[in-house]
């Protein structure tokens, strides 16, 4: 592709090219857009993913080879990753201009919507139940489990990984404050969405140096936010004198 960056007349390009493939092929029997460009038409940065079901008497990893070598070949796109989840596999495109393209595949049988951002292009699809989002108490979870490790990872001077727990840690809080909210809670979907109050209880959650001192008051910083946007308040009242413990100083334990 000439542009350095992908222009959405290139994006089109892609997808009409993957969809010939579809249209040439025995073994596919139906196929949709999903994520972004399902619902609408995106935007000028919006990624590609498209799903096809594959026959039942047939294999959709020999469909993923046949394919992935012609789209290879095709756009010079190289195969990042494959992501299984359940009956589908998903396999990852970069292409060149920086254009993301998932490609996944279902048996026919079970090729259905998992989420709202689902259009079926040809074909037919089964109703199936969506995938649930995450509970608050799993997040809640999640968060607590991180708060100790970044804690502990301080005590043991492995600051780089403290930062890691921290940031996590960060993620899961803010992604509570999403699903209290009603907004997406997964892969930062809802963040800029928040208000600028709940905004304004993490601007001090990141780290800005891996000293000892910078780390703890960062991850001091992640549970004040963590407790004041969590619905679990059973929960959270169990917890928080714990979690206090990880904000003080414990020189002498």
């Amino acid at each position: 592709m000439p542009s350095k960056i992908f222009t959405v007349a290139e994006r089109e390009q892609v997808r009409d090219y993957v969809l010939s493939l579809a249209e040439a092929d025995e073994r596919i029997t139906a196929g949709a857009t999903v994520g972004s460009l399902a619902l609408s038409e995106g935007d000028r940065w919006s990624d590609l993913d498209l799903t096809f079901a594959v026959a039942d008497e047939f294999d959709q990893l020999d469909v993923l080879t046949d394919w992935t070598q012609q789209i290879a070949n095709q756009f010079n796109a190289a195969h990042l990753f494959d992501l299984p989840s359940g009956p589908s596999i998903y396999r990852v495109f970069l292409i060149p201009g920086c254009l993301q393209f998932d490609l996944s595949f279902t048996p026919a049988s079970k090729f259905g919507a998992t989420g709202p951002k689902f259009k079926l292009l040809f074909g037919k699809a089964i109703e199936k139940p969506y995938n649930p989002p995450p509970t608050a108490h799993d997040l809640f979870g999640y968060a607590v489990h991180h708060a100790l490790r970044a804690r502990f990872c301080i005590e043991r001077g492995k600051l780089w990984q403290a930062e890691y727990w921290i940031s996590s840690l960060r993620d899961y809080a803010l992604n509570l404050a999403c699903l209290r909210l009603g907004l997406p809670a997964n892969n930062g979907r809802g963040y800029d969405a928040l208000s600028e109050d709940v905004h304004s209880k993490f601007k001090n959650t990141f780290v800005a140096s891996l000293k000892r001192d910078e780390l703890q008051r960062a991850l001091t910083a992640c549970i004040e936010g963590l407790l004041s946007q969590t619905s679990q308040q059973e929960l959270a009242s169990q917890i928080e004198p714990q979690l206090r413990v990880l904000t003080t100083n414990w020189e002498g334990s």
